[in-house]
Protein backbone atom coordinates (compact mmCIF):
# COMPACT_ATOMS: atom_id res chain seq x y z
CA UNK A 1 0.00 0.00 0.00
CA UNK A 2 1.03 3.56 -0.74
CA UNK A 3 2.28 5.52 2.03
CA UNK A 4 0.02 8.83 0.74
CA UNK A 5 -3.42 8.59 1.91
CA UNK A 6 -6.25 9.96 -0.17
CA UNK A 7 -9.58 10.58 0.22
CA UNK A 8 -13.01 10.82 -1.23
CA UNK A 9 -15.65 12.70 0.55
CA UNK A 10 -19.78 12.79 1.04
CA UNK A 11 -21.81 10.72 3.62
CA UNK A 12 -23.49 7.25 1.71
CA UNK A 13 -22.16 8.39 -1.44
CA UNK A 14 -21.86 5.97 -4.47
CA UNK A 15 -18.12 5.78 -4.75
CA UNK A 16 -15.63 4.46 -7.30
CA UNK A 17 -11.93 3.99 -7.62
CA UNK A 18 -9.41 2.40 -8.72
CA UNK A 19 -5.27 1.35 -8.04
CA UNK A 20 -4.58 0.54 -11.76
CA UNK A 21 -5.98 1.73 -14.42
CA UNK A 22 -8.79 -0.34 -15.59
CA UNK A 23 -9.08 -2.31 -12.83
CA UNK A 24 -13.01 -0.90 -12.84
CA UNK A 25 -15.45 -2.60 -15.15
CA UNK A 26 -17.50 0.21 -17.41
CA UNK A 27 -21.20 -0.67 -17.65
CA UNK A 28 -21.38 -4.01 -15.96
CA UNK A 29 -20.52 -5.24 -11.94
CA UNK A 30 -19.29 -8.60 -12.81
CA UNK A 31 -17.73 -9.43 -16.70
CA UNK A 32 -17.06 -12.76 -17.75
CA UNK A 33 -13.36 -11.82 -18.09
CA UNK A 34 -11.57 -9.26 -16.13
CA UNK A 35 -9.18 -7.42 -18.49
CA UNK A 36 -6.82 -7.51 -15.73
CA UNK A 37 -7.68 -11.17 -14.72
CA UNK A 38 -9.46 -10.00 -10.95
CA UNK A 39 -11.90 -11.23 -9.28
CA UNK A 40 -15.33 -9.76 -8.71
CA UNK A 41 -16.92 -9.92 -5.24
CA UNK A 42 -19.94 -7.97 -3.99
CA UNK A 43 -19.61 -7.24 -0.15
CA UNK A 44 -23.20 -6.95 1.15
CA UNK A 45 -23.52 -4.75 4.39
CA UNK A 46 -28.00 -4.58 4.52
CA UNK A 47 -30.36 -7.62 2.53
CA UNK A 48 -30.16 -7.18 -1.00
CA UNK A 49 -33.76 -6.11 -0.89
CA UNK A 50 -33.81 -3.14 1.61
CA UNK A 51 -35.10 0.17 0.00
CA UNK A 52 -32.58 1.98 -1.74
CA UNK A 53 -32.14 4.82 0.48
CA UNK A 54 -30.80 2.78 2.83
CA UNK A 55 -28.82 -0.42 0.87
CA UNK A 56 -25.66 -0.75 1.46
CA UNK A 57 -23.39 -2.49 -0.78
CA UNK A 58 -19.78 -2.62 -2.56
CA UNK A 59 -18.51 -4.45 -5.67
CA UNK A 60 -14.44 -5.20 -5.10
CA UNK A 61 -11.91 -6.67 -7.94
CA UNK A 62 -9.35 -8.48 -6.09
CA UNK A 63 -6.39 -10.43 -6.64
CA UNK A 64 -7.84 -13.27 -5.07
CA UNK A 65 -11.58 -13.66 -3.57
CA UNK A 66 -12.42 -14.06 0.30
CA UNK A 67 -13.24 -17.75 0.42
CA UNK A 68 -9.07 -18.47 0.55
CA UNK A 69 -8.57 -19.04 3.69
CA UNK A 70 -7.57 -22.33 5.49
CA UNK A 71 -10.62 -23.18 8.41
CA UNK A 72 -10.68 -20.78 11.48
CA UNK A 73 -9.90 -21.87 14.69
CA UNK A 74 -11.08 -20.71 18.35
CA UNK A 75 -8.45 -18.59 19.79
CA UNK A 76 -8.78 -16.91 23.19
CA UNK A 77 -10.57 -14.52 23.69
CA UNK A 78 -8.89 -12.26 26.40
CA UNK A 79 -10.90 -9.34 27.78
CA UNK A 80 -13.60 -9.13 24.61
CA UNK A 81 -16.79 -9.92 25.67
CA UNK A 82 -20.30 -9.66 23.56
CA UNK A 83 -23.64 -9.84 24.12
CA UNK A 84 -25.85 -11.19 26.09
CA UNK A 85 -23.69 -9.74 29.24
CA UNK A 86 -24.84 -11.77 32.07
CA UNK A 87 -21.16 -12.37 34.09
CA UNK A 88 -22.04 -10.01 36.99
CA UNK A 89 -25.25 -8.60 37.74
CA UNK A 90 -26.13 -4.98 36.80
CA UNK A 91 -25.99 -2.17 39.27
CA UNK A 92 -28.34 0.78 39.30
CA UNK A 93 -25.54 2.83 40.13
CA UNK A 94 -23.66 5.95 38.45
CA UNK A 95 -20.16 4.54 37.45
CA UNK A 96 -17.26 5.99 36.55
CA UNK A 97 -13.40 4.49 35.18
CA UNK A 98 -10.27 5.82 35.51
CA UNK A 99 -8.36 5.49 31.87
CA UNK A 100 -6.99 2.05 30.75
CA UNK A 101 -3.27 1.63 31.57
CA UNK A 102 -1.11 0.68 28.79
CA UNK A 103 0.29 -2.75 28.84
CA UNK A 104 3.89 -4.09 29.58
CA UNK A 105 4.40 -6.48 26.65
CA UNK A 106 3.62 -5.82 23.30
CA UNK A 107 0.17 -5.88 22.28
CA UNK A 108 -1.64 -4.88 19.13
CA UNK A 109 -5.02 -3.15 18.37
CA UNK A 110 -6.87 -6.57 18.51
CA UNK A 111 -5.28 -7.90 21.79
CA UNK A 112 -5.69 -4.34 23.50
CA UNK A 113 -9.19 -4.23 22.87
CA UNK A 114 -10.97 -4.73 26.77
CA UNK A 115 -14.66 -4.36 27.22
CA UNK A 116 -16.69 -2.90 29.51
CA UNK A 117 -20.12 -3.36 29.03
CA UNK A 118 -22.91 -3.39 25.99
CA UNK A 119 -26.72 -5.02 25.49
CA UNK A 120 -28.28 -6.79 23.19
CA UNK A 121 -27.39 -9.60 21.19
CA UNK A 122 -25.19 -9.75 18.28
CA UNK A 123 -26.84 -13.15 16.74
CA UNK A 124 -30.15 -10.98 17.20
CA UNK A 125 -28.34 -7.99 15.15
CA UNK A 126 -29.45 -5.58 18.04
CA UNK A 127 -27.91 -3.74 21.06
CA UNK A 128 -24.20 -2.40 21.20
CA UNK A 129 -20.46 -3.64 23.01
CA UNK A 130 -18.71 -0.83 24.61
CA UNK A 131 -14.55 -1.46 24.66
CA UNK A 132 -11.34 0.69 25.52
CA UNK A 133 -8.00 -0.20 23.87
CA UNK A 134 -4.67 0.08 24.69
CA UNK A 135 -1.98 -0.64 22.21
CA UNK A 136 1.59 -0.19 21.98
CA UNK A 137 2.62 -2.65 18.73
CA UNK A 138 0.82 -2.36 15.16
CA UNK A 139 -0.44 -5.25 13.58
CA UNK A 140 2.48 -7.38 11.96
CA UNK A 141 1.06 -10.45 9.80
CA UNK A 142 -2.50 -10.04 11.16
CA UNK A 143 -5.55 -9.01 10.03
CA UNK A 144 -9.32 -8.59 11.62
CA UNK A 145 -12.81 -8.20 10.54
CA UNK A 146 -16.16 -8.15 12.58
CA UNK A 147 -18.95 -10.61 11.80
CA UNK A 148 -20.94 -9.08 15.19
CA UNK A 149 -21.00 -4.99 13.91
CA UNK A 150 -19.83 -2.30 13.33
CA UNK A 151 -16.82 -0.23 14.86
CA UNK A 152 -17.20 3.10 15.56
CA UNK A 153 -13.66 3.84 16.82
CA UNK A 154 -12.20 6.96 19.03
CA UNK A 155 -8.77 7.74 19.45
CA UNK A 156 -8.17 9.45 22.73
CA UNK A 157 -4.44 9.00 22.57
CA UNK A 158 -1.82 8.37 19.63
CA UNK A 159 -2.63 8.09 15.84
CA UNK A 160 -3.72 5.45 13.60
CA UNK A 161 -3.58 4.10 10.21
CA UNK A 162 -6.61 1.24 9.07
CA UNK A 163 -5.28 -0.74 5.91
CA UNK A 164 -8.32 -1.66 5.07
CA UNK A 165 -9.56 -3.79 1.91
CA UNK A 166 -11.20 -0.70 0.62
CA UNK A 167 -7.76 1.29 1.24
CA UNK A 168 -6.22 3.30 4.23
CA UNK A 169 -7.64 6.17 6.76
CA UNK A 170 -5.15 7.80 8.92
CA UNK A 171 -7.32 8.71 12.14
CA UNK A 172 -6.18 11.03 15.05
CA UNK A 173 -7.64 12.38 18.37
CA UNK A 174 -10.30 14.28 17.40
CA UNK A 175 -11.86 12.51 14.57
CA UNK A 176 -13.70 9.43 14.44
CA UNK A 177 -13.48 6.30 12.29
CA UNK A 178 -16.14 3.91 11.49
CA UNK A 179 -15.37 0.13 10.29
CA UNK A 180 -18.14 -1.56 8.71
CA UNK A 181 -18.95 -5.43 9.39
CA UNK A 182 -16.98 -7.99 7.83
CA UNK A 183 -14.04 -5.53 6.51
CA UNK A 184 -11.37 -6.49 7.08
CA UNK A 185 -8.18 -4.69 8.45
CA UNK A 186 -5.35 -3.80 9.74
CA UNK A 187 -3.87 -1.18 12.11
CA UNK A 188 -0.25 0.04 12.69
CA UNK A 189 0.11 2.45 15.51
CA UNK A 190 2.12 5.83 13.73
CA UNK A 191 3.41 6.86 17.72
CA UNK A 192 4.67 4.65 20.55
CA UNK A 193 1.40 3.69 22.09
CA UNK A 194 -2.43 3.98 21.52
CA UNK A 195 -5.72 4.61 23.58
CA UNK A 196 -9.04 4.90 22.89
CA UNK A 197 -12.99 3.63 22.89
CA UNK A 198 -14.71 1.56 20.17
CA UNK A 199 -18.95 1.20 20.17
CA UNK A 200 -19.51 -2.08 18.31
CA UNK A 201 -23.11 -1.26 16.95
CA UNK A 202 -24.80 -5.08 16.34
CA UNK A 203 -27.81 -3.31 14.61
CA UNK A 204 -28.75 -1.13 11.47
CA UNK A 205 -25.74 0.90 10.27
CA UNK A 206 -24.57 4.54 11.89
CA UNK A 207 -26.24 7.54 9.73
CA UNK A 208 -26.73 10.79 9.55
CA UNK A 209 -29.47 11.85 11.79
CA UNK A 210 -32.44 13.80 10.31
CA UNK A 211 -32.62 17.22 11.03
CA UNK A 212 -36.51 18.58 10.93
CA UNK A 213 -37.17 21.76 12.28
CA UNK A 214 -33.00 22.50 11.75
CA UNK A 215 -33.31 22.63 8.10
CA UNK A 216 -31.36 21.71 5.41
CA UNK A 217 -27.78 22.36 7.34
CA UNK A 218 -25.52 22.04 10.77
CA UNK A 219 -24.34 19.09 13.10
CA UNK A 220 -22.68 17.26 11.03
CA UNK A 221 -22.02 17.68 7.30
CA UNK A 222 -21.95 14.99 4.99
CA UNK A 223 -19.56 16.37 2.60
CA UNK A 224 -16.80 16.46 6.00
CA UNK A 225 -16.94 12.15 5.90
CA UNK A 226 -13.86 11.02 3.96
CA UNK A 227 -13.64 7.27 2.44
CA UNK A 228 -10.46 5.89 1.55
CA UNK A 229 -9.47 5.34 -2.37
CA UNK A 230 -8.48 2.33 -3.46
CA UNK A 231 -4.84 0.54 -2.09
CA UNK A 232 -3.89 -3.06 -2.65
CA UNK A 233 -1.48 -5.04 -1.14
CA UNK A 234 -0.37 -8.15 -3.52
CA UNK A 235 2.11 -10.01 -1.07
CA UNK A 236 2.58 -13.71 -0.13
CA UNK A 237 3.76 -15.36 2.94
CA UNK A 238 2.26 -16.24 6.11
CA UNK A 239 -0.70 -14.37 7.65
CA UNK A 240 -3.46 -15.18 9.77
CA UNK A 241 -7.36 -13.47 9.86
CA UNK A 242 -8.88 -12.80 13.29
CA UNK A 243 -12.37 -13.15 13.25
CA UNK A 244 -14.96 -12.04 15.90
CA UNK A 245 -18.56 -14.36 15.07
CA UNK A 246 -20.87 -14.49 17.78
CA UNK A 247 -18.92 -12.83 19.95
CA UNK A 248 -15.78 -15.17 20.16
CA UNK A 249 -12.75 -15.03 18.46
CA UNK A 250 -11.56 -16.96 15.79
CA UNK A 251 -8.14 -17.42 13.64
CA UNK A 252 -7.35 -18.52 10.40
CA UNK A 253 -4.09 -19.10 8.37
CA UNK A 254 -3.70 -17.15 4.81
CA UNK A 255 -1.15 -17.37 2.55
CA UNK A 256 -1.50 -13.89 1.45
CA UNK A 257 -2.78 -10.49 2.36
CA UNK A 258 -6.71 -9.97 2.33
CA UNK A 259 -6.01 -6.35 2.03
CA UNK A 260 -5.92 -7.21 -2.18
CA UNK A 261 -8.88 -5.07 -3.68
CA UNK A 262 -7.49 -3.42 -6.90
CA UNK A 263 -10.77 -1.61 -7.49
CA UNK A 264 -14.36 -0.93 -6.34
CA UNK A 265 -17.24 0.64 -6.32
CA UNK A 266 -20.15 1.02 -3.88
CA UNK A 267 -21.39 2.67 -1.02
CA UNK A 268 -20.28 0.18 2.01
CA UNK A 269 -17.15 1.96 2.88
CA UNK A 270 -15.08 2.41 6.14
CA UNK A 271 -14.91 6.27 6.98
CA UNK A 272 -13.55 8.95 9.07
CA UNK A 273 -14.85 12.28 10.53
CA UNK A 274 -12.97 15.55 12.07
CA UNK A 275 -15.40 16.15 15.07
CA UNK A 276 -14.05 19.70 14.97
CA UNK A 277 -15.97 20.47 11.39
CA UNK A 278 -18.82 19.93 13.27
CA UNK A 279 -21.82 23.17 13.53
CA UNK A 280 -23.54 23.21 17.13
CA UNK A 281 -26.53 24.61 17.22
CA UNK A 282 -27.46 25.78 20.82
CA UNK A 283 -29.36 27.99 22.56
CA UNK A 284 -29.05 31.80 21.63
CA UNK A 285 -31.73 33.16 24.63
CA UNK A 286 -32.89 31.32 27.62
CA UNK A 287 -32.37 27.39 28.75
CA UNK A 288 -30.57 24.92 25.99
CA UNK A 289 -31.65 22.12 23.96
CA UNK A 290 -31.63 18.68 24.76
CA UNK A 291 -28.20 16.75 24.20
CA UNK A 292 -29.44 15.25 20.92
CA UNK A 293 -28.99 18.10 19.50
CA UNK A 294 -25.08 17.10 19.35
CA UNK A 295 -25.85 14.11 17.63
CA UNK A 296 -23.09 12.98 15.17
CA UNK A 297 -24.57 9.53 14.07
CA UNK A 298 -27.21 7.67 14.70
CA UNK A 299 -28.33 3.92 14.58
CA UNK A 300 -31.87 3.84 14.49
CA UNK A 301 -34.21 1.07 16.14
CA UNK A 302 -37.36 -0.39 14.78
CA UNK A 303 -39.58 1.61 17.40
CA UNK A 304 -39.44 5.34 15.79
CA UNK A 305 -37.67 8.11 17.43
CA UNK A 306 -35.72 5.53 19.60
CA UNK A 307 -31.90 4.82 18.53
CA UNK A 308 -30.32 1.57 18.98
CA UNK A 309 -27.20 3.94 19.43
CA UNK A 310 -26.72 7.43 19.06
CA UNK A 311 -22.99 9.16 19.29
CA UNK A 312 -22.79 12.38 20.51
CA UNK A 313 -19.96 14.81 21.16
CA UNK A 314 -19.87 17.92 23.13
CA UNK A 315 -16.76 19.51 21.44
CA UNK A 316 -15.61 23.18 21.94
CA UNK A 317 -18.67 25.66 21.53
CA UNK A 318 -20.21 29.54 22.79
CA UNK A 319 -22.46 29.19 25.33
CA UNK A 320 -24.56 32.43 25.37
CA UNK A 321 -27.91 31.66 27.25
CA UNK A 322 -29.23 34.22 29.46
CA UNK A 323 -30.73 33.24 33.10
CA UNK A 324 -29.65 29.73 32.66
CA UNK A 325 -28.06 27.50 34.56
CA UNK A 326 -25.26 26.64 31.65
CA UNK A 327 -23.74 23.33 32.89
CA UNK A 328 -26.09 20.04 32.01
CA UNK A 329 -28.81 20.08 34.11
CA UNK A 330 -29.67 17.40 36.75
CA UNK A 331 -31.43 14.61 34.61
CA UNK A 332 -32.59 10.90 35.06
CA UNK A 333 -32.97 9.12 31.40
CA UNK A 334 -35.38 6.47 29.64
CA UNK A 335 -32.00 6.01 27.04
CA UNK A 336 -28.74 4.76 28.75
CA UNK A 337 -25.42 7.06 28.66
CA UNK A 338 -21.70 5.69 28.02
CA UNK A 339 -19.39 9.04 28.21
CA UNK A 340 -15.56 9.35 27.13
CA UNK A 341 -13.62 12.25 27.31
CA UNK A 342 -10.69 12.89 24.35
CA UNK A 343 -9.49 16.03 25.81
CA UNK A 344 -9.78 18.69 27.91
CA UNK A 345 -12.20 19.08 30.42
CA UNK A 346 -16.19 18.25 30.79
CA UNK A 347 -18.24 21.27 31.69
CA UNK A 348 -20.35 19.12 34.34
CA UNK A 349 -17.25 17.99 36.23
CA UNK A 350 -14.59 19.32 38.11
CA UNK A 351 -12.32 16.76 38.54
CA UNK A 352 -12.56 12.89 37.98
CA UNK A 353 -13.37 12.71 34.93
CA UNK A 354 -10.07 12.97 32.72
CA UNK A 355 -9.20 12.19 28.59
CA UNK A 356 -9.44 8.47 28.54
CA UNK A 357 -11.62 7.94 31.67
CA UNK A 358 -14.96 6.77 31.11
CA UNK A 359 -18.53 7.14 32.80
CA UNK A 360 -21.78 4.95 32.92
CA UNK A 361 -25.47 6.60 33.67
CA UNK A 362 -28.49 3.64 33.20
CA UNK A 363 -31.78 3.51 32.77
CA UNK A 364 -33.23 6.64 35.78
CA UNK A 365 -30.01 7.24 37.46
CA UNK A 366 -29.71 10.51 38.68
CA UNK A 367 -27.11 12.61 37.24
CA UNK A 368 -25.81 15.70 36.55
CA UNK A 369 -22.88 18.49 37.62
CA UNK A 370 -20.99 17.34 40.76
CA UNK A 371 -21.27 19.84 43.84
CA UNK A 372 -18.54 22.11 42.78
CA UNK A 373 -19.77 22.65 39.64
CA UNK A 374 -23.11 23.01 40.68
CA UNK A 375 -22.33 26.49 43.27
CA UNK A 376 -19.60 27.48 40.58
CA UNK A 377 -22.03 27.82 38.16
CA UNK A 378 -25.09 29.03 39.98
CA UNK A 379 -23.31 32.28 40.67
CA UNK A 380 -21.07 32.65 37.67
CA UNK A 381 -21.67 36.07 35.64
CA UNK A 382 -23.62 35.00 32.45
CA UNK A 383 -21.82 36.91 29.94
CA UNK A 384 -20.79 34.93 26.22
CA UNK A 385 -18.03 32.52 27.05
CA UNK A 386 -16.12 30.11 24.26
CA UNK A 387 -16.19 26.61 26.17
CA UNK A 388 -12.45 25.93 24.33
CA UNK A 389 -10.45 23.07 24.52
CA UNK A 390 -12.52 20.08 25.32
CA UNK A 391 -14.02 17.27 23.46
CA UNK A 392 -16.29 14.77 25.32
CA UNK A 393 -18.66 11.98 23.36
CA UNK A 394 -21.43 10.15 24.37
CA UNK A 395 -22.64 6.54 23.13
CA UNK A 396 -26.63 6.86 23.94
CA UNK A 397 -28.84 3.54 23.89
CA UNK A 398 -32.11 2.34 24.09
CA UNK A 399 -31.18 -0.83 26.26
CA UNK A 400 -29.16 -0.89 30.07
CA UNK A 401 -25.60 -1.11 29.44
CA UNK A 402 -24.83 -4.02 31.33
CA UNK A 403 -21.03 -3.68 32.56
CA UNK A 404 -18.56 -6.93 32.48
CA UNK A 405 -16.78 -8.35 35.48
CA UNK A 406 -13.59 -6.84 34.18
CA UNK A 407 -15.79 -3.45 34.43
CA UNK A 408 -16.86 -4.21 37.93
CA UNK A 409 -13.66 -5.35 39.40
CA UNK A 410 -11.05 -3.57 37.60
CA UNK A 411 -8.71 -1.11 39.55
CA UNK A 412 -9.73 1.52 37.37
CA UNK A 413 -13.39 1.56 38.63
CA UNK A 414 -13.84 4.63 40.87
CA UNK A 415 -15.72 3.51 43.44
CA UNK A 416 -15.65 6.83 45.61
CA UNK A 417 -17.50 8.29 42.45
CA UNK A 418 -20.77 9.01 44.11
CA UNK A 419 -18.99 11.33 46.97
CA UNK A 420 -18.80 14.47 44.02
CA UNK A 421 -22.51 14.40 44.53
CA UNK A 422 -22.90 14.59 48.34
CA UNK A 423 -21.85 17.87 49.17
CA UNK A 424 -24.68 19.86 47.07
CA UNK A 425 -26.47 21.67 49.92
CA UNK A 426 -29.88 22.94 50.66
CA UNK A 427 -30.40 25.88 49.77
CA UNK A 428 -34.71 26.13 50.12
CA UNK A 429 -35.75 28.88 52.02
CA UNK A 430 -39.55 29.17 51.98
CA UNK A 431 -39.61 32.47 52.64
CA UNK A 432 -37.69 33.67 49.78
Amino acid sequence: MSSEVQYQSGFGNEFATEAVAGALPVGQNSPQKHPLGLYTEQFSGTPFTASRSVNRRTWTYRIRPSVTHHPYQEIPSRQVRSGPFTEVPTSPNQLRWNPLPFPDEPTDFVDGIVTLGGNGDPAMQTGVGIHLYAANASMNGRFFYNADGEMLIVPQLGELRFCTELGILDVIPGEICVIPRGVKFRVELKEEKARGYICENYGLTFRLPDLGPIGANGLANPRDFLAPTAAFEDREGEFHITSKFLGRLWSAFIDHSPLDVVAWHGNYVPYKYDMARFNCINSVSFDHPDPSIYTVLTAPSPVHGTANCDFVIFPPRWIVAEHTFRPPWFHRNMMNEFMGLVFGAYDAKAEGFVPGGASLHNCMAGHGPDAETFERASSAELKPQYLDNTLAFMFETQLVVRPTEFAMKTSILQHEYFECWQGLKKHFNSKS
